[in-house]
């Protein structure tokens, strides 16, 4: 959730409203730290802290914080004993409110959210407010930590980039389902009319008459996705994204007798060995086995997930051969 942007909406629409950040946890406890939810006035609000008796005190806590316009103040909860929550951890909230007066920092902070991530200090004033200030880029983002009154927190979205080739029935249900999810889609397909009126928000459209053309010039790290209408075609990407190391997960739609047929083919093309094992064909995660094209999404997206995270915990810190270990985790 880009928060800043939701900040800078709620001050326009409602003349306020309160930040709930998890700056800490101990022990099992239901959301990660970092993760953060926008309050209203009204007790509507956007995001979560993982439900259940700790977000319901938090919502009460942010509207009595915006009644009174308390600044910012730090609370603990022991989710056992004091929430009756079976987690049994324990959690540091930040509460914050935001009005009218603060519409221009947390509209600058939005710009900068909206661009890449980046990370925070700040610090209470001792006049129960924090005071932020955009940190050193050598400060890598990160979720939060709490330490004292000193608050690092990580702001933005780390998005993978997807390009999915073909926007069929199984394409058009994969975009749904990815809508919410941390990719960036884009989606290509040089037939005319093959895209449906609206797509989600992180999608972006191409209607390249040569797609191939597209992975000339598409991030390192980016997953492809391959189900176009033309067999042929299929064939060419998924040889053009094998032949390129920088694509971590590439997948095909289709059977384990489709696979066995292009890995013939990828082979006498001169793909190696290491990157045919690499192809991910039939896509999706074990065990489902429906054709509904809207379980093939879930399924593959959920693979998709798998993927982004198995990567992201190594690639800054491992060889790229265990990179493509990871990418084939799941």
């Amino acid at each position: 959730m880009l928060v800043w942007a939701r900040l800078v909406e709620a001050i326009d629409r409602r003349g306020g409203a309160a930040m709930v950040t998890v700056a800490a946890t101990r022990g099992s406890a239901p959301r990660e730290a970092g993760a953060r939810m926008i309050v209203n006035r009204d007790g509507t609000f956007s995001g979560t802290i993982g439900g259940g008796t700790l977000e319901w005190r938090a919502i009460a806590m942010a509207q009595a914080a915006l009644e009174k316009n308390a600044g910012a103040e730090k609370r603990r909860f022991s989710l056992g004993p004091e929430l009756g929550q079976c987690c049994g951890g324990q959690v540091d909230l930040v509460i914050e409110v935001f009005g009218t007066g603060d519409r221009e920092t947390a509209a600058a902070f939005a710009a900068r959210e909206a661009e890449a991530p980046f990370t925070t200090v700040a610090r209470f004033d001792g006049g129960g407010r924090l005071v932020r200030s955009i940190a050193d880029e050598s400060l890598a983002p990160g979720s939060a930590v709490l330490t004292n009154d000193v608050l690092v927190e990580g702001f933005g979205e780390e998005r993978r980039h997807l390009y999915l080739f073909g926007a069929g029935h199984v394409g058009k249900a994969l975009v749904l389902a990815l809508a919410p999810l941390p990719f960036t889609v884009t989606w290509l397909d040089p037939r005319p009319d093959a895209f449906p009126a609206l797509v989600p928000a992180n999608v972006v459209l191409s209607r390249l008459d040569d797609p191939l053309d597209a992975l000339t010039g598409a991030p390192a790290g980016s997953f492809v996705l391959v189900m176009s209408h033309s067999h042929q075609l299929d064939l060419a990407l998924v040889q053009a994204a094998l032949a390129d190391d920088r694509f971590p997960y590439v997948g095909l739609i289709g059977s384990k007798s489709k696979r066995a047929r292009f890995e013939k083919r990828l082979a006498a093309a001169g793909i190696a060995p290491r990157r045919l094992e690499d192809l991910v064909c039939p896509i999706g995660i074990d065990g489902i086995h429906s054709k509904v094209p809207a379980v093939i999404a879930a399924a593959t997206a959920s693979q998709l997930l798998a993927r982004d995270e198995a990567i992201r915990v190594v690639e800054n810190h491992e060889s790229p051969a265990l990179r493509r270990s990871a990418g084939r985790v799941g």
